[in-house]
C-alpha cells in the first residue's frame, strides 16, 4: 500500500486515445516531474508530458484525483495520451524509473478501493461483471451490482440481526431492568423467521441472476430424425450442425451461445435418443441424457413421422413439448407448441418460452445475488437462522450465537468481515490497470 502504482486502464493497443492510471502517495510528485505544471483536480487540462531529462514523449490530457475521493480512496492521476504502442512504452517506462512506482498487479487498483472503503465486495464483483458483461442482461445486473443496490439488502439484514442479538444479549445481562424488553420472543424471533423468509425469496429470485450471468443451458432433445439439428441451425441462424435424412447423423453434443431478449443460451444439439448397437452412437446418446439431466430447459421434439416416445425425461429443468415440421403436419391438441424450422413458423413464440422462467424471475428487478459465493453464503445464513427459530429449547445464548455466525456469514458477502481468503481469487480475475 505504500507503492504508488501505474498501469495503462484503456483496452488493447495500437488505440486513438490510451488512458495511464497512477494511484498512490507519490503520484501527485511524479505527476508534477513529467508535467511543466499539474491542473486543478478533476479539471483536465491538455499538457506536454516529458522525460526528467527533458525530453517530450507526447502531448495528452492530465486529470487529478486527490484521496479521499478517488477510485482507489488515494490520490490518483490519469494521463490520456496517443495510443501508440510506442508512445505508451515509453511514458510506463518513465514512470517504472520513480522510486516507489511499480506496475500494477490485476485487480489492484479495484483492491485498493476495497481496502479503503470505496467499494465492498459485492460492488467490486458487479464491476468485473460489467467489464465482461456481453448481454444487455448482463450490463443491466452489473450495474445493479456495482451501484451498491444488492448490497444495500444485505446491509439491512446485518442490522436486524445486529438489533437481534443486541436485544438477547440484553435479556441475558439484564433480566430484571425494568427497560429491558420482557420478551425475547416477541421482539426478536418473529422478525428472525420474516429474515429468513426474505432471504429464501431472494435466493429463489437469484436463480435468474445465475443465469443471466452464466447462461441459460437449453438442450434439444428427441428421436433421431425428429429435427433437431434444423432447429439447432435456425436458432443460431447459420449452418452449425450437419443435417441429413440418415438417422444418427448426430453423435456428439453441439454447443453454441446465442442471446434471446437480452438472456444469455448456451444451446445444446444432442445425438437422437435410440437404442443401437454402434458403439460410437451409444456414446453419443450418453452423453445426450448426461447434458438433458443438467439442462434448465429441455426442448423436446416429437415428429408425425416417428411414434412420439412419451419416455420420461431425467432432468432437473422444465420441458417443452415441441410438435416439429408444423408445415407438414399439424399439431395435435396435447402439444404446447408447433414449430417449423424449416419456414420459421413458430420460432419467435418458441424464444418466449425458452426464456419464460428467466423473464419471471427478474420481472421485479435485477437486484439479485448472481455468484456462487454470494449464493453459498446466503443459503448457510438462512439456515443458520432456521436454526435459531426452531430451537427454543436450547439455552439463548447458543441461539444468539447462531444469530452472530448467520451475520458472519452475510458480512462475508460484501466484506464487512474478515475475508483475507477470499481477496486473492476475486482481485486476480481482474485485467491489469482496473
Amino acid at each position: 500500500m505504500n507503492d504508488t502504482i501505474f498501469a495503462l486502464s484503456s483496452g488493447g493497443l495500437p488505440s486513438g486515445v490510451a488512458v495511464i492510471r497512477l494511484s498512490g502517495p507519490a503520484a501527485f510528485d511524479i505527476c508534477r516531474q513529467i508535467v511543466d505544471s499539474i491542473p486543478e483536480p478533476r479539471k483536465a487540462a491538455l499538457r506536454t508530458l516529458h522525460r526528467r531529462d527533458g525530453q517530450p514523449l507526447d502531448r495528452g490530457l492530465v486529470l487529478l484525483f486527490p484521496a479521499p475521493a478517488s477510485f482507489t480512496g488515494e490520490d490518483c492521476i490519469e494521463l490520456q495520451i496517443h495510443g501508440g504502442k510506442a508512445v505508451v512504452s515509453a511514458v510506463l517506462d518513465e514512470l517504472g524509473t520513480f522510486p516507489g512506482a511499480r506496475l500494477a498487479e490485476a485487480g489492484e487498483f479495484s483492491r485498493r478501493a476495497f481496502e479503503n472503503g470505496r467499494i465492498d465486495l459485492v460492488e467490486v464483483e458487479g464491476l468485473s461483471d460489467l467489464i465482461n458483461a456481453e448481454t444487455e442482461m448482463q450490463r443491466r445486473l452489473a450495474l445493479e451490482q456495482m451501484a451498491g443496490h444488492v448490497s444495500a439488502i444485505y446491509d439491512g439484514w446485518a442490522e436486524r440481526l445486529k438489533f437481534a442479538r443486541a436485544m438477547i444479549e440484553a435479556e441475558l445481562d439484564f433480566p430484571d431492568e425494568e427497560d429491558v424488553p420482557g420478551s425475547v420472543s416477541d421482539r426478536v424471533w418473529h422478525d428472525m423467521r420474516q429474515l429468513a423468509f426474505e432471504i429464501g425469496d431472494h435466493l429463489t429470485r437469484s436463480k435468474g441472476g445465475e443465469i443471466i450471468r452464466d447462461g441459460l443451458k437449453v438442450v434439444i432433445s428427441g428421436p433421431p430424425n425428429a429435427g433437431k439439428s434444423t432447429l439447432f441451425n435456425a436458432l443460431v441462424q447459420r449452418d452449425a450442425a450437419i443435417v441429413t435424412s440418415i438417422p444418427g447423423t448426430t453423435r456428439d453434443i453441439l454447443q453454441t451461445d446465442i442471446v434471446i431478449d437480452g438472456f444469455p443460451v448456451r444451446l445444446t444439439d444432442t445425438a437422437g435418443l435410440r437404442e443401437t448397437d454402434d458403439v460410437v452412437e451409444q456414446l453419443g446418446v450418453q452423453r445426450a441424457r448426461t447434458a438433458t439431466e443438467s439442462a434448465d430447459v429441455v426442448l423436446r421434439l416429437h415428429s408425425a413421422e416417428l411414434e412420439v416416445d412419451n419416455t420420461p425425461i431425467q432432468t432437473a429443468g422444465r420441458i417443452i413439448n415441441i410438435w416439429a415440421k408444423s408445415d407438414v403436419h399439424i399439431k395435435p391438441d396435447d402439444f404446447e407448441i408447433a414449430i417449423s424450422a424449416e419456414t420459421g413458423q413458430g420460432l419467435e413464440a418458441l424464444k418466449t418460452l425458452i426464456v419464460k422462467d428467466a423473464k419471471a424471475l427478474t420481472a421485479n428487478g435485477l437486484v439479485l445475488a448472481s455468484r456462487q459465493r454470494q449464493l453459498t453464503a446466503l443459503r448457510t445464513t438462512q439456515e443458520r437462522i432456521d436454526e435459531a427459530c426452531i430451537s427454543p429449547h436450547l439455552p439463548l445464548d447458543l441461539r444468539a450465537e447462531m444469530l452472530r455466525q448467520a451475520g458472519n456469514e452475510l458480512g462475508r458477502i460484501t466484506g464487512r468481515v474478515d475475508v483475507e481468503q477470499l481477496l486473492d481469487v476475486i482481485f486476480s480475475q481482474f485485467c491489469i490497470g482496473k
